[in-house]
């Protein structure tokens, strides 16, 4: 079975080629567990699962991730709100998320993986683009990539830095 898909890059629907003839590896962005996802959401999990479907039938095995954003501004935020630790607060909605996409029978990834597993290379990372001058801290405190020392920043999307 052949697959196309659209490439952003180059602007033009090309042959499916994996890194691993017989394997495809999948990314996908889960929820932000601070509260139920809505439909707008589910769309994307359930787009992720139909190409998952796709790539099962043409023949690949699939090794799927998704992350589950469990600390962020909204999650710190309402944990407080509801007088609950943060791991609490996030374990709560994300096991009404395992329930829902059992519901909407999406096939779960192999692996859903926590931000809160991985802080430390999180901050060890935005050290190094701090050190090299590709990231700036804010007056508030918040850290930001500088795009402007990214090349090719826009790239994909058609942006055009000014």
């Amino acid at each position: 079975m052949s697959l196309k898909f659209f490439n952003t890059l180059s602007r033009e629907k090309e042959e499916f080629s994996p890194i691993d003839k017989n394997e495809v590896r999948m990314y996908t962005c889960g929820p932000t567990v601070y509260g139920y996802p809505h439909i707008g959401n589910y769309r994307a999990y359930i787009f992720a699962d139909t190409l998952k479907r796709v790539l099962l039938y043409a023949g690949f095995k699939v090794k799927h991730i998704m992350n589950l954003t469990d600390v962020d501004d909204k999650t710190i935020r309402d944990s407080q709100k509801e007088n609950k630790s943060l791991k609490e607060f996030t374990e709560f909605y994300s096991e009404e998320f395992f329930k829902d996409i059992k519901f909407l029978n999406i096939l779960a990834p192999e692996k859903f993986t926590k931000a809160t597993d991985y802080i430390n290379e999180m901050v060890e990372i935005t050290k190094k683009l701090l050190d090299k001058k590709l990231a700036y801290k804010s007056d508030d405190g918040s850290i930001y990539f500088d795009i402007k020392k990214f090349k090719n920043y826009g790239k994909l999307s058609g942006v055009v830095l000014e």
